[in-house]
């Protein structure tokens, strides 16, 4: 095979599976809205079934359902014959995925379904199929052309994918699920840190660099010194922030004068400084940050503005969003 003519069956096979999609778009109804909802609504679990590579997709649609705050998880329809029906509840909602509608290893769960009262959720494109007959929703899926011989199954399976990534999208936004939410499921890798944010990473207590606005320089200079960050932060009276101290304030004033040990702090600081509420996401810090070209910034609780809760240090930020 010429590779041209690799290139023209990949296009086609990505073709066919784009004209699927635009079918899909066009037939989503009320029928996806009460899914959506009924759905949504559940006080138990989502099962998610299909045999083959509808399985596959099964597998796929029921992890995101389960990261974006709908708990579910797969059964094998071979198995489902010899014991694990017992797994699906009457407050389960069972979707089952079959393209004909009719594969023969689903006729006994959709019996049990149906036998038992359990609501089924239906997906395939054959009107005339019994998943269809039996469904309590429908989500009929337009005939679409498969590559290969035009029986691999490919267009058909991308539908299925795509319909269940729109329900999972869905019922993420019906029961408000937010991205801080989403974050609870994804500790780790590329998700977890861009997830990540200033109260995650935030230095707290001790660690953070505070000073009396009426201290000395003399006293200043000690602490930033001791404390490695290079700012200092200013407090009044009340515990309040009034403004930060930083080395390149204090290289700045050496310039200038050359006796300042006994200069005031609140004198010399500055006393506008940029700060962060707790939750703001800790990769658009670093973005403030590097256009702001400053190194520190202070972080405060959305209940008080005035009252530094952490700060932040640009290394910190960097070697934790690697």
């Amino acid at each position: 095979m010429m590779k041209n003519e690799t290139v023209v069956i990949a296009k086609n096979v990505i073709d066919l599976q784009i004209k699927a999609l635009k079918k899909l778009k066009n037939a989503v109804d009320n029928n996806f809205l009460r899914a959506v909802n009924i759905i949504s609504k559940c006080q138990s679990k989502i099962i998610i079934c299909g045999v083959g590579k509808s399985g596959i997709i099964a597998s796929k649609i029921s992890a995101t359902l389960s990261s974006v705050g709908t708990p579910s998880f797969t059964v094998s329809a071979n198995d489902c014959s010899h014991g694990d029906l017992g797994r699906i509840t009457k407050k389960d909602i069972l979707v089952l995925i079959s393209n004909s509608g009719n594969t023969v290893e689903l006729k006994n769960i959709i019996k049990f379904a149906n036998s038992s009262k359990i609501f089924l959720i239906g997906i395939m494109s054959n009107k005339n199929s019994a998943l269809y007959k039996a469904s309590n929703i429908k989500l009929k899926l337009p005939e679409v052309e498969e590559s290969g011989y035009g029986i691999v199954p490919t267009s058909s399976t991308t539908s299925q994918l795509s319909i269940g990534d729109a329900l999972a999208i869905a019922i993420m936004y019906k029961k408000q699920f937010s991205k801080f939410d989403f974050k609870k499921y994804h500790p780790l890798g590329s998700l977890g840190n861009k997830l990540k944010t200033a109260y995650d990473l935030m230095l707290v207590g001790d660690k953070i660099p505070f000073i009396n606005e009426n201290q000395t320089m003399k006293n200043a200079i000690k602490l930033i010194n001791a404390k490695k960050l290079g700012f200092l932060v200013a407090l009044n009276a009340n515990g309040l922030t009034t403004g930060v101290f930083t080395d390149g304030d204090l290289k700045r004033l050496l310039r200038k004068k050359e006796k300042i040990d006994n200069l005031i702090i609140k004198d010399h600081m500055s006393k506008k400084p940029l700060k962060v509420e707790e939750n703001m996401l800790a990769f658009e810090i670093l973005h403030l940050m590097n256009k702001k070209k400053i190194t520190n910034i202070c972080v405060y609780n959305k209940e008080n503005n005035h009252k530094t809760t952490g700060v932040l240090h640009i290394h910190n930020l960097l070697n934790n969003l690697k």
